[in-house]
Protein backbone atom coordinates (compact mmCIF):
# COMPACT_ATOMS: atom_id res chain seq x y z
CA UNK A 1 0.00 0.00 0.00
CA UNK A 2 2.89 2.36 0.79
CA UNK A 3 4.33 1.72 -2.66
CA UNK A 4 0.99 2.50 -4.29
CA UNK A 5 0.65 5.66 -2.28
CA UNK A 6 4.14 6.84 -3.17
CA UNK A 7 3.49 6.56 -6.90
CA UNK A 8 -0.04 7.89 -6.84
CA UNK A 9 -0.42 11.06 -8.83
CA UNK A 10 2.78 10.55 -10.86
CA UNK A 11 2.28 10.65 -14.65
CA UNK A 12 2.69 7.42 -16.57
CA UNK A 13 5.82 7.43 -18.76
CA UNK A 14 5.01 7.97 -22.42
CA UNK A 15 6.39 5.35 -24.79
CA UNK A 16 8.73 6.69 -27.45
CA UNK A 17 7.02 7.43 -30.73
CA UNK A 18 8.19 5.82 -33.96
CA UNK A 19 9.95 9.01 -35.16
CA UNK A 20 11.73 9.26 -31.81
CA UNK A 21 12.88 5.65 -32.02
CA UNK A 22 14.06 6.20 -35.57
CA UNK A 23 16.00 9.29 -34.47
CA UNK A 24 17.67 7.35 -31.66
CA UNK A 25 18.74 4.50 -33.92
CA UNK A 26 20.02 7.03 -36.45
CA UNK A 27 21.97 8.84 -33.70
CA UNK A 28 23.55 5.50 -32.82
CA UNK A 29 25.33 5.55 -36.20
CA UNK A 30 26.87 9.02 -35.55
CA UNK A 31 25.68 10.37 -38.93
CA UNK A 32 27.51 13.69 -38.70
CA UNK A 33 30.84 12.05 -37.91
CA UNK A 34 30.33 9.28 -40.46
CA UNK A 35 29.49 11.74 -43.23
CA UNK A 36 33.28 12.12 -43.46
CA UNK A 37 33.55 8.34 -43.95
CA UNK A 38 31.02 8.43 -46.78
CA UNK A 39 32.65 11.37 -48.57
CA UNK A 40 36.23 10.08 -48.28
CA UNK A 41 35.25 6.56 -49.34
CA UNK A 42 33.37 7.93 -52.37
CA UNK A 43 36.34 10.10 -53.35
CA UNK A 44 38.72 7.18 -52.97
CA UNK A 45 36.49 5.07 -55.24
CA UNK A 46 36.14 7.89 -57.78
CA UNK A 47 39.90 8.46 -57.96
CA UNK A 48 40.62 4.74 -58.12
CA UNK A 49 38.09 4.02 -60.84
CA UNK A 50 39.41 6.61 -63.27
CA UNK A 51 37.97 6.23 -66.76
CA UNK A 52 36.06 3.06 -65.82
CA UNK A 53 33.86 4.72 -63.19
CA UNK A 54 30.62 2.83 -62.56
CA UNK A 55 28.24 5.07 -60.61
CA UNK A 56 25.95 2.23 -59.51
CA UNK A 57 28.89 0.23 -58.18
CA UNK A 58 30.25 3.33 -56.43
CA UNK A 59 26.91 3.90 -54.66
CA UNK A 60 26.64 0.25 -53.62
CA UNK A 61 30.18 0.13 -52.28
CA UNK A 62 29.94 3.40 -50.39
CA UNK A 63 26.60 2.31 -48.93
CA UNK A 64 28.28 -0.84 -47.64
CA UNK A 65 31.15 1.14 -46.13
CA UNK A 66 28.65 3.53 -44.52
CA UNK A 67 26.79 0.60 -42.92
CA UNK A 68 30.03 -0.78 -41.48
CA UNK A 69 30.91 2.67 -40.11
CA UNK A 70 27.43 3.07 -38.63
CA UNK A 71 27.66 -0.33 -36.97
CA UNK A 72 31.11 0.48 -35.60
CA UNK A 73 29.76 3.75 -34.14
CA UNK A 74 26.92 1.91 -32.42
CA UNK A 75 29.23 -0.71 -30.92
CA UNK A 76 31.49 2.11 -29.71
CA UNK A 77 28.58 3.76 -27.90
CA UNK A 78 27.69 0.50 -26.17
CA UNK A 79 31.19 0.31 -24.71
CA UNK A 80 31.34 4.01 -23.83
CA UNK A 81 27.81 4.53 -22.55
CA UNK A 82 29.03 5.19 -18.99
CA UNK A 83 31.68 7.74 -19.95
CA UNK A 84 29.32 9.30 -22.51
CA UNK A 85 26.87 9.99 -19.68
CA UNK A 86 29.56 12.00 -17.86
CA UNK A 87 30.33 14.40 -20.72
CA UNK A 88 28.14 17.33 -21.73
CA UNK A 89 28.74 16.81 -25.45
CA UNK A 90 27.71 13.12 -25.37
CA UNK A 91 25.30 12.70 -22.44
CA UNK A 92 22.22 12.96 -24.67
CA UNK A 93 23.26 10.01 -26.85
CA UNK A 94 20.62 7.28 -26.87
CA UNK A 95 22.51 4.76 -24.74
CA UNK A 96 23.96 7.33 -22.33
CA UNK A 97 20.46 8.75 -21.80
CA UNK A 98 18.94 5.24 -21.50
CA UNK A 99 16.58 5.68 -24.44
CA UNK A 100 17.96 2.50 -25.98
CA UNK A 101 19.19 -0.63 -24.23
CA UNK A 102 22.60 -2.21 -24.89
CA UNK A 103 20.82 -5.29 -26.26
CA UNK A 104 18.85 -3.21 -28.77
CA UNK A 105 21.98 -1.33 -29.80
CA UNK A 106 23.99 -4.57 -30.13
CA UNK A 107 21.47 -6.23 -32.44
CA UNK A 108 21.10 -3.11 -34.57
CA UNK A 109 24.83 -2.31 -34.79
CA UNK A 110 25.93 -5.88 -35.46
CA UNK A 111 23.29 -6.18 -38.16
CA UNK A 112 24.43 -2.96 -39.83
CA UNK A 113 28.10 -3.92 -39.79
CA UNK A 114 27.41 -7.45 -41.06
CA UNK A 115 25.22 -6.19 -43.89
CA UNK A 116 27.84 -3.60 -44.84
CA UNK A 117 30.66 -6.14 -44.95
CA UNK A 118 28.54 -8.45 -47.11
CA UNK A 119 27.75 -5.62 -49.55
CA UNK A 120 31.39 -4.55 -49.86
CA UNK A 121 32.53 -8.16 -50.33
CA UNK A 122 29.94 -8.96 -53.02
CA UNK A 123 29.75 -5.63 -54.85
CA UNK A 124 33.47 -4.80 -54.90
CA UNK A 125 36.10 -7.28 -53.71
CA UNK A 126 37.32 -9.25 -50.71
CA UNK A 127 40.35 -7.01 -50.10
CA UNK A 128 38.08 -3.99 -49.67
CA UNK A 129 35.85 -6.04 -47.35
CA UNK A 130 38.91 -7.07 -45.31
CA UNK A 131 39.93 -3.41 -44.92
CA UNK A 132 36.38 -2.55 -43.85
CA UNK A 133 36.55 -5.35 -41.26
CA UNK A 134 39.94 -4.02 -40.12
CA UNK A 135 38.32 -0.62 -39.59
CA UNK A 136 35.58 -2.17 -37.47
CA UNK A 137 37.98 -4.26 -35.37
CA UNK A 138 40.67 -1.60 -34.86
CA UNK A 139 38.08 1.01 -33.87
CA UNK A 140 36.18 -1.10 -31.36
CA UNK A 141 38.65 -3.65 -30.05
CA UNK A 142 41.83 -1.55 -29.98
CA UNK A 143 41.14 2.19 -30.06
CA UNK A 144 37.99 2.33 -27.91
CA UNK A 145 39.42 0.42 -24.88
CA UNK A 146 42.77 2.18 -25.30
CA UNK A 147 41.16 5.64 -24.90
CA UNK A 148 40.84 5.07 -21.16
CA UNK A 149 44.44 3.96 -20.74
CA UNK A 150 46.86 5.82 -23.00
CA UNK A 151 47.48 9.09 -24.79
CA UNK A 152 48.61 7.02 -27.78
CA UNK A 153 44.97 6.17 -28.43
CA UNK A 154 44.73 9.32 -30.56
CA UNK A 155 47.26 7.94 -33.05
CA UNK A 156 45.72 4.47 -32.96
CA UNK A 157 42.24 5.92 -33.55
CA UNK A 158 43.51 7.81 -36.58
CA UNK A 159 44.07 4.48 -38.35
CA UNK A 160 40.40 3.44 -38.72
CA UNK A 161 39.58 7.08 -39.41
CA UNK A 162 41.98 7.12 -42.36
CA UNK A 163 40.98 3.78 -43.90
CA UNK A 164 37.76 4.80 -45.78
CA UNK A 165 39.48 6.49 -48.79
CA UNK A 166 41.82 3.52 -49.01
CA UNK A 167 38.83 1.14 -48.96
CA UNK A 168 37.18 3.16 -51.71
CA UNK A 169 40.31 3.06 -53.86
CA UNK A 170 40.79 -0.69 -53.33
CA UNK A 171 37.11 -1.33 -54.07
CA UNK A 172 37.60 0.34 -57.46
CA UNK A 173 41.08 -0.97 -58.29
CA UNK A 174 41.19 -4.30 -56.47
CA UNK A 175 44.76 -3.62 -55.30
CA UNK A 176 46.52 -1.79 -52.49
CA UNK A 177 48.65 0.61 -54.55
CA UNK A 178 50.86 3.56 -53.47
CA UNK A 179 48.03 5.93 -54.39
CA UNK A 180 45.79 4.24 -51.81
CA UNK A 181 48.46 4.71 -49.16
CA UNK A 182 48.78 8.38 -50.12
CA UNK A 183 45.06 8.95 -49.52
CA UNK A 184 45.33 7.08 -46.21
CA UNK A 185 48.33 9.17 -45.12
CA UNK A 186 46.58 12.48 -45.85
CA UNK A 187 43.57 11.66 -43.67
CA UNK A 188 45.72 10.05 -40.97
CA UNK A 189 47.94 13.10 -40.53
CA UNK A 190 45.06 15.57 -40.89
CA UNK A 191 43.17 13.98 -38.01
CA UNK A 192 45.81 14.87 -35.40
CA UNK A 193 45.61 18.70 -35.49
CA UNK A 194 41.84 18.36 -35.98
CA UNK A 195 41.48 16.24 -32.86
CA UNK A 196 43.97 18.29 -30.83
CA UNK A 197 41.68 21.29 -31.31
CA UNK A 198 38.69 19.22 -30.13
CA UNK A 199 40.67 17.81 -27.20
CA UNK A 200 41.51 21.33 -26.03
CA UNK A 201 38.01 22.74 -26.47
CA UNK A 202 36.44 19.84 -24.54
CA UNK A 203 39.27 19.19 -22.10
CA UNK A 204 36.99 19.52 -19.06
CA UNK A 205 34.60 16.98 -20.51
CA UNK A 206 37.38 14.51 -21.24
CA UNK A 207 38.83 14.99 -17.75
CA UNK A 208 35.41 14.36 -16.20
CA UNK A 209 35.17 11.08 -18.11
CA UNK A 210 38.71 10.04 -17.13
CA UNK A 211 40.27 10.03 -20.60
CA UNK A 212 44.05 10.67 -20.30
CA UNK A 213 44.37 12.92 -23.33
CA UNK A 214 47.28 15.33 -23.69
CA UNK A 215 44.96 18.24 -22.92
CA UNK A 216 44.03 16.52 -19.64
CA UNK A 217 47.43 15.16 -18.58
CA UNK A 218 49.24 18.39 -19.50
CA UNK A 219 46.63 21.08 -18.78
CA UNK A 220 48.88 23.98 -19.81
CA UNK A 221 48.26 22.93 -23.43
CA UNK A 222 51.89 22.91 -24.52
CA UNK A 223 51.90 19.22 -25.53
CA UNK A 224 48.54 19.53 -27.30
CA UNK A 225 49.73 22.55 -29.28
CA UNK A 226 53.06 20.90 -30.11
CA UNK A 227 51.30 17.89 -31.62
CA UNK A 228 48.98 20.16 -33.61
CA UNK A 229 51.94 22.09 -35.06
CA UNK A 230 54.06 19.01 -35.77
CA UNK A 231 51.35 17.15 -37.67
CA UNK A 232 50.17 20.28 -39.49
CA UNK A 233 53.74 20.75 -40.69
CA UNK A 234 53.92 17.09 -41.75
CA UNK A 235 50.65 17.47 -43.63
CA UNK A 236 52.21 19.91 -46.12
CA UNK A 237 54.53 17.35 -47.81
CA UNK A 238 52.10 14.46 -47.26
CA UNK A 239 49.33 16.34 -49.08
CA UNK A 240 51.65 16.66 -52.10
CA UNK A 241 51.99 12.88 -52.46
CA UNK A 242 49.16 12.66 -55.06
CA UNK A 243 51.09 15.11 -57.24
CA UNK A 244 54.34 13.14 -57.01
CA UNK A 245 52.42 9.93 -57.76
CA UNK A 246 51.04 11.60 -60.92
CA UNK A 247 47.46 11.47 -59.63
CA UNK A 248 47.10 15.24 -60.14
CA UNK A 249 48.69 18.20 -61.88
CA UNK A 250 50.54 21.32 -60.68
CA UNK A 251 47.34 23.24 -59.88
CA UNK A 252 46.53 20.74 -57.14
CA UNK A 253 50.10 20.93 -55.80
CA UNK A 254 49.92 24.72 -55.47
CA UNK A 255 46.49 24.59 -53.82
CA UNK A 256 47.46 21.78 -51.45
CA UNK A 257 50.63 23.58 -50.38
CA UNK A 258 48.71 26.81 -49.78
CA UNK A 259 46.03 25.01 -47.77
CA UNK A 260 48.59 23.16 -45.71
CA UNK A 261 50.49 26.34 -44.91
CA UNK A 262 47.22 27.99 -43.89
CA UNK A 263 46.38 25.15 -41.51
CA UNK A 264 49.94 25.26 -40.13
CA UNK A 265 49.56 28.98 -39.44
CA UNK A 266 46.39 28.29 -37.43
CA UNK A 267 48.19 25.58 -35.44
CA UNK A 268 51.11 27.92 -34.71
CA UNK A 269 48.66 30.64 -33.68
CA UNK A 270 47.10 28.21 -31.20
CA UNK A 271 50.55 27.19 -29.92
CA UNK A 272 51.51 30.82 -29.29
CA UNK A 273 48.31 31.52 -27.34
CA UNK A 274 46.53 28.44 -26.07
CA UNK A 275 43.09 29.99 -25.94
CA UNK A 276 39.73 28.46 -26.81
CA UNK A 277 39.22 30.97 -29.61
CA UNK A 278 42.51 29.94 -31.24
CA UNK A 279 41.65 26.25 -30.86
CA UNK A 280 38.22 26.87 -32.38
CA UNK A 281 39.83 28.57 -35.38
CA UNK A 282 42.12 25.56 -35.80
CA UNK A 283 39.11 23.25 -35.63
CA UNK A 284 37.18 25.29 -38.20
CA UNK A 285 40.27 25.51 -40.40
CA UNK A 286 40.73 21.74 -40.29
CA UNK A 287 37.14 20.98 -41.28
CA UNK A 288 37.47 23.48 -44.14
CA UNK A 289 40.86 22.20 -45.29
CA UNK A 290 39.93 18.59 -46.04
CA UNK A 291 36.86 19.24 -48.27
CA UNK A 292 38.87 21.83 -50.21
CA UNK A 293 41.70 19.36 -50.69
CA UNK A 294 39.31 16.64 -51.92
CA UNK A 295 37.65 19.19 -54.17
CA UNK A 296 40.97 20.07 -55.77
CA UNK A 297 41.72 16.36 -56.30
CA UNK A 298 38.38 15.87 -58.06
CA UNK A 299 38.53 19.04 -60.17
CA UNK A 300 42.05 18.18 -61.29
CA UNK A 301 40.78 14.81 -62.58
CA UNK A 302 37.83 16.24 -64.55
Amino acid sequence: MKELASTKGLPEPFPATLPQRFADYLALTKPRLNSLVIVTAAIGYYLGAGESLNIARLVETVAGIALVAGGAAGLNQIYERDTDSLMRRTRTRPLAAHRLTPAEASIFSTGLASAGLLIVATRSNLLAAFLALLTLVSYNLIYTPMKRRSQLATLVGAVPGALPPMIGWVAARGALTPEAWALFAIVFVWQIPHFMAIAWLYRDDFARAGFPLLSVVHPDGSSTARQAVMYSLLLVPVSLAPYFLHMTGPAYAVGAAAGGIGLLWLAISFARQRLDDRARLLFLGSITYLPLLWGMLIVDRL
